[in-house]
């Protein structure tokens, strides 16, 4: 008889948390210089193994988060939080700041960098959950408090990140790196670039570097800052207090220091989706991962730097979701597949093997496999207009059976055609298998 698998978040409460007066630092192991540490880039994200009071979890590095933030632990047994009391905190979305946790005086530890002493805040609403769209179990984010107390060195074409002591510090950037400076100001880091929207005519604003955001560039309007015309409605994303919306185009230049990105992914979200954030710490906007992946980069938060270096990633085209089909991770199915099961036959002339056949029976086997799911669909967009609806289960790409690829790889195949290609979608929609097919459109023509 299984045992049946049940959530229990041990916490000790405790009232007024003045007299506690925890200092938060991560440190190396002493005559340490660096810890190097591996991490997966998930839709443009960097996702790391952190350990927090003995259990291991994912996390997603967001330089846009000042305090580290758990949610999605339903699937773990068990996990002890300490000196705990309730708080609301404020996140992106329309919907209302969010009831949540406050933790002081946690174990963390990445590797052999360790806080003994670590603040967190942990969401109890299992609606918040980021792992369906990732396609992998995320449990929280974690920013600020790893890049300050270290100089941390992301290398997005290795998927390796480096800590090291910036006490310590002293290594010289190549010849064609840059370093330039960051001002951080609400445990954020903002840096000073130039966009140009319609001409070659340059606008400075000051944006925030999110490691947090898988899109590229986010601006917000002003006198000087104008949406371009040719532009689409969007899903930008999820926040911590809800979906984001805004206007999907494309700048005609983004330039950081000397590095240049022509024809820039660029969106204008609904500023409704900003109205429980109090500072937006007079920005002009924010640089996401699909920007900052194109450089391995060196944050020096100590020293208010930061160093560029063009990667393999750099010419690569930004990715759009020109199908207009979003997906999420449901949960598992089983499917049925056919398979072959050889038998040998062995002919013997007394006691030598003469000739061997080989003789292939069809069989089939029971899998459990991930279901993909249309979990939104674009007004207007090719896949909306060929029939496609909210729920349908995918089941296969231009013949290609989906359960054999990661959801990232699943949306690349969508939306990786030039214009004018087709695509083909088999899905599942009330037990019955129905083939759509639909034709990618340039979406600023």
């Amino acid at each position: 008889m299984k045992k049946s698998r049940c959530f229990v978040l041990i916490v000790f409460l405790v009232l007024g948390f003045s007299q506690w007066g925890y200092a938060q630092r991560y440190k190396l192991r002493k005559g340490q210089k660096y810890e190097k540490v591996k991490f997966e880039l998930i839709n443009n994200l960097i996702v790391i193994p952190l350990e927090v009071n003995g259990t291991t979890l994912s996390f997603v590095m967001d330089s846009g988060v000042s305090t580290p933030i758990l949610f999605n632990l339903a699937n773990q047994d068990s996990i002890q939080l300490k000196n705990v009391s309730e708080i609301t905190i404020h996140g992106l979305g329309k919907g209302e700041p969010i009831s949540a946790l406050s933790s002081l005086g946690n174990y963390f530890k990445l590797g052999n960098v360790r806080n003994f002493s670590q603040k967190l805040y942990v969401v109890m609403d299992t609606e918040i959950n980021f792992s369906p769209s990732l396609g992998v179990p995320i449990h929280g984010i974690i920013g600020y408090d790893l890049f300050k107390d270290f100089v941390v060195d992301i290398n997005y074409a290795n998927k390796t990140m480096k800590f090291f002591d910036p006490d310590t510090y002293d290594r010289r950037p190549s010849k064609k790196a840059r370093t330039l400076p960051i001002s951080i100001a609400g445990r954020k880091a903002y840096m000073d670039a130039n966009i140009a929207l319609k001409d070659n005519s340059e606008i400075k604003v000051k944006m925030l570097l999110d490691t947090g955001s898988s899109d590229a560039i986010w601006l917000f309007e002003n006198e000087q800052i104008r949406l371009p015309q040719k532009n689409y409605e969007d899903f930008l994303g999820k926040g911590l207090a809800g979906d984001i919306y805004g206007r999907r185009t494309k700048i005609n230049k983004l330039r950081i220091g000397d590095f240049i990105l022509d024809d820039a992914k660029t969106a204008f979200p609904d500023m409704l989706t900003f109205n429980t954030i109090k500072d937006l710490g007079n920005r002009n906007g924010s640089l996401g991962g699909e920007v900052l992946k194109r450089f391995n980069i060196i944050f020096d938060y100590p020293h208010g730097k930061i160093t560029l270096k063009k990667n393999t990633n750099f010419k690569k085209p930004f990715q759009y979701n020109v199908s207009g089909i979003d997906l999420q991770h449901a949960g598992m199915r089983y499917i049925s597949e056919q398979i072959e099961s050889p038998n040998t036959v062995v002919s013997k002339e007394g006691r030598l093997y003469g000739d061997v056949q080989i003789i292939l029976e069809g069989a089939t086997r029971l899998s459990l496999v991930p279901e993909i799911v249309v979990s939104a669909i674009r007004v207007g967009s090719p896949a909306h207009s060929s029939g496609l609806r909210e729920g349908d289960v995918i089941l296969a790409v231009d013949g290609k059976r989906i359960h054999r690829y990661k959801l990232q790889e699943i949306m690349h195949m969508l939306n990786s055609k030039k214009e004018g290609k087709r695509v083909k979608v088999l899905v599942e929609r009330y037990n019955r298998d129905l083939l759509f097919s639909f034709i990618l459109k340039d979406l600023f023509k």
